[in-house]
């Protein structure tokens, strides 16, 4: 377990948008991951993102929180040749954190993010 290092997040638009233009996506009730495999990389790269329709800022922060520390905790079983990026529906707002860790994992298991 380390922190999720800068090397490991999308922060510019470009990259999000050879993300969501070229890369695949999976759902459930919660989430949208959209990813794509990239060869030519050493570590994953993961962004988020999280509507205004979720809430105000301290709620949005939140689930930006409940994020990053769901990836950190299986960062290091996450293929290291791909991006993805994380897109938050509203249900998720109501879970508590386990069960939103568990959602988002299943969301990740259906994109065959995970190494095993």
């Amino acid at each position: 377990m380390y922190p999720l290092y800068r090397q490991n997040r999308l922060r510019k638009n470009e990259d999000f948008q050879v993300v969501f233009k070229k890369g695949k996506s999976v759902a459930n009730r919660q989430f949208v991951i959209y990813f794509l495999e990239k060869d030519d990389q050493q570590a994953f790269r993961a962004g988020m993102s999280v509507s205004k329709k979720i809430g105000n800022a301290v709620t949005r922060n939140r689930i930006r929180r409940f994020i990053k520390e769901a990836v950190r905790l299986r960062a290091d079983e996450i293929k290291p040749a791909c991006d993805f990026i994380i897109i938050t529906r509203l249900p998720a707002v109501e879970l508590d954190y386990a069960a939103f860790r568990d959602s988002l994992y299943h969301c990740m298991r259906k994109a065959k993010l995970f190494l095993s």
